[in-house]
């Protein structure tokens, strides 16, 4: 199964800028530019890739999660997670960090932070971002 994205920049790094499609249609025409990535606090202006990056690992640790609760008997009844994607100028992107809460009822908290770190480790993306550090912090509600 392959999944496409498309990037179309124009000009030079600080004053050019860009769009970024996806295949799925959810992103199209979306700006990025310098300003969005490195001076926009506010990441309202755009995206960037980092905010993808955080947005793919969200989804695929929440994705994972759910199945091993589910297996366990304990099926989620709600999981927020969301990732932190730490870029560091000249050095590149140093790291990714899941906060998760998460509505499981049934489980108690030893088990269900066993099932969050294995959701953690066999996410594919979290696999596919084994040159950084993943972290992980999770709660139940």
């Amino acid at each position: 199964m392959d999944r496409t994205a498309t990037a179309v920049w124009k000009g030079n790094l600080k004053e050019g800028g860009g769009t970024i499609d996806t295949q799925s249609g959810a992103l199209k025409g979306t700006p990025y530019s310098f300003k969005m990535r490195f001076e926009d606090e506010s990441g309202k202006s755009g995206t960037n890739p980092e905010e993808l990056i955080a947005a793919a690992h969200a989804g695929c640790y929440a994705m994972q999660l759910s199945h091993f609760l589910a297996e366990n008997g304990t099926p989620a009844a709600k999981l927020e997670a969301t990732a932190a994607v730490k870029l560091i100028p000249g050095t590149g992107i140093t790291e990714s960090n899941i906060t998760l809460v998460a509505d499981v009822p049934g489980i108690d908290d030893a088990k269900f932070q066993e099932l969050a770190a294995k959701a953690k480790a066999e996410c594919p993306v979290s696999r596919a971002l084994g040159a950084i550090k993943v972290g992980l912090d999770a709660k139940l509600a």
